[in-house]
């Protein structure tokens, strides 16, 4: 089962099988990352890599990765402009899948001196790596790269921070589909513990919410997995601008995947009895908690 939506039209994480569906707030950090530093920040940088972040600001991906190579050269900017120019390169594979694409963001990437960038540039290079690992497939060692990005991005507003949460979450997501059982539960362990600090921190961020009901069914907890996810339709008019988004994911995981596994711990001759039940019940949450 995938998501069928995304909250932004900007970069989102492939889709996951078995319930799981990648948030759709929370896959415009590429492009949000950067935008929304401070331009004071940047105020000694030369004209060029200015125009760069610019351009790649509005989303010219082709302008910004020539503007970039072009202050590469230039004395005290090639390690920020690399920056640039792989995120620029990135944003454009998400777009083209061009494997070309991929590789030059790799290149990029692989000459930034992470000591030479500002604490903000610092954090995307991390967010960089993180999603040059996903697109290459190699979802764990992604996971472990936006892991430390999250702890680093204490200073990150409260959008950029449930941004990179998800990226984080939909990584280990489909770190845990393709692994073993038990390593399979340690790893929803770990998301389920994480998405419950974040709900303690912030009860209304759409990506701690969901993720905590799938982490929840994902360690084989169908009944926790139902609760977080009657939660999550409850605490999601706290946050005004994903609240739509989150009941229509948390509705389509419940209606998808919780209600049928509920059902089937059922004797079969009342699995189907079982089924309309908790349709009934699920309906009933949501018109109670419109």
């Amino acid at each position: 089962m995938q998501r069928r939506q995304c909250y932004d039209s900007g970069m989102r994480p492939s889709a996951t099988p078995k319930g799981s569906r990648s948030v759709r707030m929370v896959t415009a950090i590429v492009v949000i990352a950067m935008a929304l530093v401070a331009r004071s920040a940047y105020a000694a940088e030369p004209p060029v890599l200015v125009k760069a972040r610019a351009l790649y600001n509005a989303a010219d991906y082709d302008g910004a990765i020539a503007a970039a190579a072009q202050a590469r050269t230039q004395p005290g900017s090639a390690d920020a402009a690399a920056l640039v120019e792989a995120r620029a390169h990135l944003e454009r594979y998400r777009q083209t899948a061009d494997s070309a694409d991929l590789g030059a963001a790799r290149d990029a990437l692989s000459t930034v001196h992470s000591s030479a960038l500002m604490p903000r540039d610092q954090l995307d290079f991390l967010v960089g790596l993180g999603q040059s690992l996903y697109f290459g497939e190699l979802f764990g060692p992604a996971a472990e790269l936006f892991d430390t990005a999250i702890e680093r991005g204490a200073f990150l507003p409260t959008r950029d921070r449930m941004m990179l949460l998800d990226w984080w979450a939909t990584a280990l997501d489909r770190e845990a589909q393709a692994s073993e059982p038990d390593r399979r539960a340690r790893l929803y362990e770990r998301m389920a513990a994480r998405m419950g600090e974040e709900l303690r921190r912030d009860p209304g961020s759409a990506p701690a919410n969901y993720w905590r009901a799938v982490a929840a069914r994902g360690v084989g907890d169908i009944d926790a997995a139902w609760d977080a996810a009657v939660a999550a339709w409850v605490r999601a008019p706290l946050d005004s601008e994903t609240s739509v988004w989150l009941r229509s994911d948390i509705d389509h995981l419940v209606t998808q995947a919780i209600i049928p596994e509920r059902a089937r711990i059922r004797p079969a001759r009342d699995q189907g009895d079982a089924t309309e039940a908790l349709r009934s019940q699920w309906e009933s949450v949501k018109q109670q908690w419109k």
